[in-house]
């Protein structure tokens, strides 16, 4: 199955993490950039995590954009497309702080969250791993 799809079988009860969380490291996700030089990712806080906002497509980039009002109406956004391995095992390691990757957020049925938790991202990283850090 394609990520989409997993992400609405783990949302109906019958998907499996295992799958679901491969399917994201397999996934080339699109990330919208900021900055002069667009290397900055877009990202939003809430409740002391940073989530990087990814989308598994150009329809759902663009419904995000609409629903958050960003930028000029028709202005195009600059993005990335990032495995989401990489996302999980490069980026997110670079960052402050606890970060996660949000997928889709503007599809109310079809969004996911890849919180930073072991098993997800790097253990050195993850919240409450190892002696108690960044928890």
């Amino acid at each position: 199955m394609e990520l989409p799809e997993e992400i609405a079988a783990m949302r109906a009860g019958t998907g499996d993490p295992g799958a679901l969380l491969g399917e994201f490291r397999r996934a080339a996700v699109l990330v919208p950039t900021l900055g002069p030089d667009a290397d900055q990712l877009l990202t939003r806080s809430l409740g002391g995590v940073r989530w990087i906002l990814a989308f598994t497509d150009e329809g759902a980039l663009a419904r995000f954009a609409r629903e958050s009002g960003g930028g000029a109406a028709g202005e195009p956004w600059e993005y990335a497309s990032v495995l989401g391995a990489r996302l999980l095992d490069a980026v997110i390691p670079a960052l402050d702080g606890p970060t996660g990757v949000a997928v889709d957020i503007a599809d109310e049925d079809g969004s996911m969250l890849f919180p930073p938790v072991p098993g997800i991202v790097p253990d050195e990283v993850a919240v409450g791993a190892g002696s108690g850090e960044g928890a």
